[in-house]
C-alpha cells in the first residue's frame, strides 16, 4: 500500500479518534443523574399488568455520556419489563446521552400470585454502568392477591367474608328477595365499568376497627403528587331499585364512584327507611353523594363529602339526618348543585309529569339536626323553607342567615375548621380546637344511641356537631 495513503489512514483514525475523545467524557467522576433512586410502583394486584412508571436519566455535563451497560440485576423471574429510549428489553448495551440530555426508561410489571393474603413487598435492581463506575435505581412494588368477581347475579343470601380484597369488574346484582351481607373488614374493589345494583338488600356492618371499603381498584398517583384516592368517576356506584327494602350500612367507606348512593322509587308505599347509615362516609362522586327519589333514609354519624354536583339530591321522601358532616371541596369542576338539593316540597314546588300536571306523592320531610353543611358554593337550594316540612334544627351552617320556624337554633357564618387542606389534596373532616361545632350540640336529640363516632372515639354530652368526635390537641389526627 502506497505510504502516502497509509499516512492518510492513520492520520484520520487519530482524528476519529480525537473527535470521540472531545465529543464523549469518559472520566469515572461524570456519571448520570437519576430523577429517583427508588421508583415506587404502589400496590398492585397480582397477575395482571401493572400502569406503566418512568423515571428520568439526565447527562447533566457539557459532553456526552456512553452508559456501556443498563440491566435488571435480579429479576430471575421475568417480573418487570423496560423500554430505554424507546427500545424494549431486558438489556442495554452502549445507550448515549447528549451533553445536557436525558432519556426516559419506562417499566411495567406483572407479579405472580402470593398464595397468602399477605401484601409482599418486591424490590428488583436496574444498573447503569457508565466510565466504569455502576448506579442503581430500585424498583419497589407491593403485590397483592385477589378475589375476582365478573358479572354476578346473587338470587340466594350470600355472605362475603373478609380476606382478600374482592376485584370486581362488572355488575354485582342482588336480586329482589336476597340479601347480600359484607362481615367486618371486608373491601370490594370496582372496575370501571363495575357496580352495585341492589334489588334485594344489602347489610354492610363493619366495625370502627374492621371497616368495610367500596373503592375503586386504583392505588398510587394519577400524575405527580395527585393520589388517585382523590379522583372520582373510577366506577359506578350503588343502585337500589324499586324492590330494595331493609338497606344497613354501618363503619363503611364509600369512595371513588361516578354516582354515590342512588334510590328509585319503592314500588309500593314504605313507612320503613329503604337505608339505615350509621358511621359511615360517602365521598368523592362525579354527580350526588346521594340521589334519593321519593326513598326514605335515615343517616346518623356520617361523612358525605366532595361531588362535582350535589352532596344530596331529595326528591320527596321521608329523611333523618343526624350529627352528619355535609361537606363540599371537589377540586375539578365547577360545583353543579347545592351541597343540600331539595325537591317536591309542597304544591309550588312538586314535580310533574311530561304533560305538566302535578305528581301525585308525599311532598318531602327532611329533618337535619346536629349536623356541619359547609364548604364551596350554595349550601341549601332553598333559602326559604317557609310552608315545607323541611326543618334544620341545631346546624352549622357557613352562610350567613336567621333563625325562623324551619332554621331553628342554627349556628350562622361559622368554619368549623376543618383538618381539610385542599389544595394540598388533604381531606379530613374532623374538628381542630376551637371549632365552634364542640359540644354545640341538641342533647335531646344526639346521635341516635351511637356511643362512638366512625374512628371509634366515645361521645360525650352535649356532642359534638357534625360525624366526628373533637379529638384533644395531644391525640389530634395525624397527616
Amino acid at each position: 500500500m502506497n505510504k502516502y495513503v497509509i499516512a492518510i489512514i492513520f492520520s484520520l483514525g487519530v482524528i476519529l479518534h480525537s473527535c470521540i475523545e472531545d465529543n464523549f467524557t469518559l472520566s469515572p467522576s461524570d456519571q448520570p443523574y437519576f430523577s429517583t433512586d427508588t421508583l415506587k410502583m404502589g400496590d398492585v394486584y397480582t397477575i395482571e399488568g401493572t400502569p406503566t412508571h418512568r423515571f428520568t436519566v439526565i447527562n447533566p455535563h457539557d459532553k456526552a455520556l456512553n452508559i456501556s451497560s443498563i440491566a435488571l440485576r435480579d429479576d430471575d423471574e421475568h417480573m418487570f419489563r423496560l423500554n430505554v429510549d424507546g427500545i424494549s428489553d431486558r438489556t442495554f448495551s452502549n445507550v448515549e446521552i447528549r451533553a445536557n440530555d436525558s432519556i426516559f426508561v419506562f417499566v411495567e410489571a406483572t407479579l405472580p400470585e402470593n398464595g397468602t393474603i399477605e401484601h409482599n413487598e418486591i424490590n428488583r435492581h436496574i444498573d447503569f454502568v457508565t466510565n466504569g463506575v455502576t448506579s442503581t435505581v430500585v424498583f419497589n412494588i407491593v403485590g397483592q392477591d385477589a378475589t375476582r368477581i365478573d358479572k354476578l347475579n346473587i338470587s340466594n343470601d350470600t355472605i362475603f367474608e373478609p380476606g382478600l380484597p374482592y376485584l370486581i369488574a362488572d355488575t354485582i346484582h342482588v336480586e329482589a328477595g336476597a340479601t347480600l351481607t359484607l362481615k367486618p373488614g371486608v373491601k370490594l374493589r370496582f372496575r370501571e365499568k363495575a357496580a352495585m345494583k341492589v334489588s334485594g338488600t344489602l347489610i354492610s356492618e363493619g366495625t370502627s376497627e374492621q371497616q368495610i371499603e367500596m373503592i375503586g381498584h386504583r392505588d398510587g398517583y394519577v400524575a405527580g403528587s395527585i393520589p388517585y384516592e382523590i379522583m372520582s368517576g373510577q366506577w359506578g356506584g350503588i343502585y337500589f331499585t324499586p324492590t330494595s327494602r331493609g338497606n344497613r350500612i354501618a363503619y363503611t367507606s364509600i369512595r371513588n364512584s361516578n354516582d354515590g348512593l342512588t334510590f328509585d322509587a319503592p314500588s309500593e308505599e314504605v313507612n320503613e327507611p329503604i337505608l339505615r347509615m350509621y358511621n359511615s362516609q360517602v365521598r368523592n362522586t362525579t354527580n350526588y353523594i346521594i340521589d334519593a327519589y321519593h326513598s326514605n333514609l335515615e343517616l346518623v354519624g356520617c361523612e358525605l363529602a366532595d361531588a362535582s354536583n350535589g352532596i344530596l339530591r331529595l326528591i320527596g321522601g321521608t329523611h333523618v339526618i343526624n350529627h352528619c358532616t355535609i361537606a363540599n371541596y371537589y377540586l375539578f369542576t365547577v360545583l353543579g348543585a347545592a351541597s343540600i338539593d331539595l325537591y317536591h316540597l309542597n304544591a309550588e314546588n312538586c314535580e310533574v309529569d311530561e304533560e305538566k300536571n302535578p305528581i301525585n306523592r308525599p311532598y318531602l320531610t327532611a329533618d337535619f339536626t346536629n349536623c356541619i353543611v359547609y364548604g364551596n358554593g350554595t349550601l341549601i337550594s332553598h333559602g326559604d323553607l317557609t310552608n315545607t316540612a323541611v326543618t334544620i334544627r341545631r346546624c352549622l351552617l357557613g352562610v350567613a342567615g336567621e333563625d325562623d320556624d324551619n332554621f331553628i337554633s342554627c349556628l350562622w357564618d361559622q368554619d368549623p375548621l376543618y383538618y381539610t387542606e385542599r389544595l394540598e389534596y388533604h381531606f379530613d373532616y374532623r374538628l381542630k380546637p376551637k371549632s365552634p361545632a364542640i359540644g354545640a350540640s341538641f342533647t335531646e336529640y344526639d346521635i341516635y344511641g351511637l356511643t362512638t363516632d366512625r374512628y371509634g372515639v366515645a361521645h360525650t354530652s352535649p356532642a359534638d356537631l357534625g360525624a366526628y368526635v373533637y379529638v384533644a390537641p395531644e391525640k389530634e389526627p395525624s397527616e
